[in-house]
């Protein structure tokens, strides 16, 4: 019998950014209640949360090693605040044409082997770092988006893998690293 699942692909930058960044939801919930983010470690998402079989997780990590043998590492860069209407905040992300080609190849390959449905976000991409989202309040949002960028939080790093997160008693995990192949 199938064990449905929530899981989502997502880049995870270096530990000591996640950890800052980390920290930075903490203060916001302690100063403005705003937790919600708090859900998830600091991430780029490259899909969106997704159903699949629990009991068939090992082939779906396999077909994802074998898709990225055309993917080898990038650099990426995460610097700036910027926002979805008055609803997210998040950090900006430098557009890198191979973020755009891995999230594309991932989009259809989701389709095509995994059968899973196409969302907007698959064909609008906007790569980003949300720290805050869903539960702020609108008279809060500005005084939020200043605490934010106050916090002047900014990494370049190389992208040599991205997560399998699997969604855990309400919460986001990093389930399995699926390594970019080395050139």
């Amino acid at each position: 019998m199938a064990d449905l699942q929530k899981y989502f692909l997502a880049i995870l930058p270096p530990k000591e950014f996640r950890e800052q960044i980390h920290d930075l939801k903490l203060s916001l919930k302690e100063e403005f209640g705003v937790k919600y983010a708090l859900k998830s470690p600091a991430h780029i998402t490259l899909k969106m949360p997704f159903l699949y079989n629990a009991n068939k997780e090992d082939r779906l990590v396999e077909a994802l090693k074998n898709f990225n043998q055309g993917f080898s590492p990038f650099p990426l860069s995460i610097r700036g605040v910027d926002q979805f209407r008055r609803r997210v905040l998040f950090l900006s992300v430098a557009k890198q044409p191979k973020l755009f080609e891995l999230q594309d190849g991932l989009r259809i390959f989701g389709k095509r082997d995994l059968k899973l449905n196409l969302e907007l976000s698959d064909t609008n991409y906007h790569p980003h770092l949300t720290v805050a989202f869903q539960d702020i309040k609108k008279e809060q949002f500005d005084s939020i988006r200043l605490r934010v960028e106050k916090a002047g939080l900014e990494v370049d790093f190389k992208v040599g893998s991205y997560y399998l997160l699997k969604r855990k008693n309400g919460l986001w995990e990093p389930q399995t690293e699926i390594f970019l192949a080395e050139t």
